[in-house]
């Protein structure tokens, strides 16, 4: 089953000739991925790596081939046109690596979006990936900038804030011989297109996945919101680390949302909820797929 993507998603990349696009859009296709079309405007009729076919906007893309999921890797400044140009196209899923957006930008975006069918992950994200079933997971669907080598397809669903920590949970979860049904990073921008319960609500209504990691940070109150719905309406064991615990209050910490300002903003008041809702919290990075195993009977 998997969420949001499969071995069937037909993928589109809006900065697909830029230098950072084009290497991420090469190990998707070389992932397994169905990068169908690229867009840049002003290079249309140009072919990405011989056989990717780029357009001059994403309704004509769309309109070729018929791809239902765009990834954006466009300077931060134009970064929200790109997104509005994807939703205007009817693309259903909207995946946003660009960090540095504008969060007055982003608020106009998510303001356009409303009523909109089209989801947004991101922005400053590291995307999704459903892994394949094939050797080294081959075969499935990257979209963004996650290393693909390090999944295997399974049953455990990751959804994180941060990106270097997504990796480290999957690696985690593949050395211990399990793997991954998708794994989603959110971003960690104050403005997201797609929550932390969002992902989990798909986690929980998806057949394949069993167990699930959830990856926060401090500032905002995202966590805290998802493990009080996890604790209504999830019937399957969750394990969490939230990072930043050490960070001094006020202190911007890495991504733009990690700054402590409510009573719920801060690492040990985040874990002390989510322990209270009957997640299990790892304490270090490197617990987080044992945290999950134990909590999962395995």
């Amino acid at each position: 089953m998997a969420i949001l993507i499969d071995e069937n998603t037909k993928v589109l990349v809006q900065g697909i000739t830029g230098s950072f696009g084009g290497k991420h859009a090469k190990l998707s296709l070389d992932y397994g991925t169905q990068l169908v079309a690229g867009v840049t405007p002003g290079k249309g009729g140009q072919k990405f790596e011989d056989q990717v076919p780029v357009f001059d906007t994403v309704q004509q893309a769309v309109n070729e081939t018929g791809a239902t999921a765009s990834a954006i890797f466009v300077p931060p400044p134009f970064a929200a046109d790109a997104i509005l140009e994807a939703v205007d196209a009817g693309v259903d899923l909207v995946v946003a690596i660009t960090e540095g957006i504008p969060v007055a930008d982003m608020m106009k975006v998510k303001s356009a979006m409303q009523g909109s069918k089209t989801r947004l992950i991101g922005p400053n994200c590291p995307g999704l990936v459903t892994p394949g079933r094939g050797e080294q997971s081959q075969g499935g669907c990257r979209i963004g900038i996650a290393p693909g080598y390090i999944h295997r397809r399974g049953n455990v669903g990751i959804v994180s804030r941060s990106g270097t920590l997504t990796y480290e949970a999957v690696w985690q979860i593949t050395q211990l011989g399990y793997g991954q049904s998708t794994c989603v990073g959110i971003g960690g921008d104050p403005v997201n297109g797609t929550s932390h319960q969002e992902i989990l609500e798909m986690f929980n209504e998806d057949e394949e996945t069993e167990a699930i990691i959830m990856i926060g940070e401090i500032g905002g109150n995202a966590e805290a919101e998802a493990a009080r719905w996890a604790k209504e309406y999830c019937d399957k064991p969750i394990a969490a680390f939230i990072a930043g615990a050490t960070a001094p209050p006020g202190r911007r910490m890495g991504h733009a949302g990690a700054i402590v300002g409510g009573e719920e903003d801060t690492a040990q008041a985040k874990k002390k909820i989510l322990r209270e809702c009957g997640i299990a919290v790892a304490e270090t990075p490197s617990d987080m797929g044992r945290t999950l195993l134990e909590a999962w009977g395995k």
